[in-house]
């Protein structure tokens, strides 16, 4: 197996719309766009499809744990398709980017996200790419725990789609010509 791909958020049906869920809402697209459908992956406690993306197979996965826990189940999955921490792509929300642009580092510190962390940590390393969905500061002095748990607004919503779009092409961008190349395409204004 090439790649694998995890789409990072919370479990149950009243996190699903919520900012921090970005990550699995991406998933899905791919899933979608790879005429896939995640299901349970019991050995490694993840919703997890193999499909073709860029020409390539690619394993999706969607830890079935919350989000600050989801390094088990990512490593597991890993392990479970023998991919390499540098071929793992994350899907995750980030509060430091505007809503609606994406951007893509390979490594890095975690930035306060705890699904990273624990990612990295169960990994092993920091070097893996990630996939950094905007989502915006939150407004006045909300606490960014409790904005990321909170629903998009009814504008964002409008927006979404373009944005899943958006990080759903950077991911088969990176499959398709590497990270560089999709770095220079989506941190370029046009």
């Amino acid at each position: 197996m090439n790649a694998l791909v995890i789409g990072l958020g919370n479990p149950g049906e009243q996190y699903a719309p919520t900012r921090h869920n970005v990550g699995q809402m991406v998933l899905d697209e791919l899933a979608s766009r790879g005429g896939g459908a995640l299901s349970v992956h019991k050995k490694t406690r993840t919703r997890a499809a193999t499909v073709r993306l860029a020409g390539q197979p690619v394993v999706l996965g969607a830890p079935m744990s919350f989000m600050n826990v989801s390094g088990g189940p990512v490593s597991s999955l890993a392990k479970y398709h023998a991919v390499d921490p540098e071929a793992v792509i994350v899907l995750h929300d980030e509060l430091d980017i505007p809503f609606g642009e994406v951007r893509l580092k390979r490594g890095g510190g975690s930035g306060g996200h705890n699904g990273l962390k624990d990612i990295t940590k169960a990994l092993g390393t920091p070097d893996y790419v990630r996939v950094r969905v905007g989502i915006g500061r939150p407004p006045g002095r909300m606490e960014p725990a409790a904005f990321v748990l909170k629903p998009f607004g009814a504008t964002e919503r409008k927006e979404l789609p373009f944005l899943l779009d958006a990080a759903a092409d950077a991911v088969e961008a990176v499959l398709a010509d590497g990270l560089e190349a999709a770095q220079q395409r989506f941190h370029t204004k046009s």
